[in-house]
């Protein structure tokens, strides 16, 4: 792809998008880490019924800690993957009270040692609380980019390393949410609406969709 191709994508995506946010619920950095989390193959409507039934009840380390795995799967019993991720949640918060004083870390690294927290997690964690530059590749972010031509990687990591190379670094976390929403209002999975498409001229995607 020509650079002047790819550049003329990222300015078309970024006026398109300035702005937008995480479109997960939370009111502190504990929230948004336990609705990150839950949030792995599961749709972020289906995250913010739960964490709307949860978070006033269990919105600290020490309450949602207290609960045993079964009361745990219970809370999340809704969302996919809740026998693991309810382990994952409780290893958690038992981290952050025992080694952390129940404050999230502020590095990308440490946050990847807390139970179910991977490189795409940390990347938002981080990039959302701390203002730490990062790029979280999940499905839509993977997706958008691969069509768009901006990345060949196999994997999220490899995709991850692509875009920031090509993406300046002050920009990576908004980069993020272009992806995402692009992802979600236009570059569907199944069925992309290329007809309202911004970067549809330049898109080199074989399979356009013009119904």
């Amino acid at each position: 792809m020509r650079k002047a191709q790819r550049e003329a994508i990222l300015a078309k995506l970024e006026e398109t998008y300035k702005g937008s946010k995480t479109a997960l619920n939370y009111n502190s950095p504990f929230e948004l880490l336990v609705a990150v989390i839950l949030s792995a193959q599961c749709t972020d409507e289906r995250v913010n019924v739960i964490t709307a039934r949860m978070f006033p009840r269990l919105n600290t380390p020490e309450k949602m800690g207290a609960l045993t795995q079964e009361e745990m799967e219970a809370e999340i019993r809704d969302c996919g993957l809740y026998h693991a991720k309810a382990k994952n949640l409780l290893g958690m918060c038992h981290m952050l009270t025992q080694r952390f004083n129940s404050v999230i870390p502020n590095d990308i690294k440490t946050l990847m040692e807390l139970p179910g927290v991977g490189q795409k997690t940390a990347n938002v964690i981080a990039s959302i609380i701390y203002n730490i530059p990062a790029l979280a590749v999940d499905t839509h972010v993977f997706r958008v980019s691969h069509r768009l031509g901006l990345a060949q990687g196999k994997d999220p990591l490899a995709t991850e390393k692509e875009l920031e190379k090509i993406i300046p670094r002050e920009k990576w976390s908004d980069a993020h949410h272009w992806f995402i929403w692009h992802g979600r209002k236009i570059c569907k999975a199944r069925k992309p609406l290329c007809r309202g498409c911004v970067v549809v001229e330049e898109c080199p995607f074989k399979e356009k969709n013009f119904e």
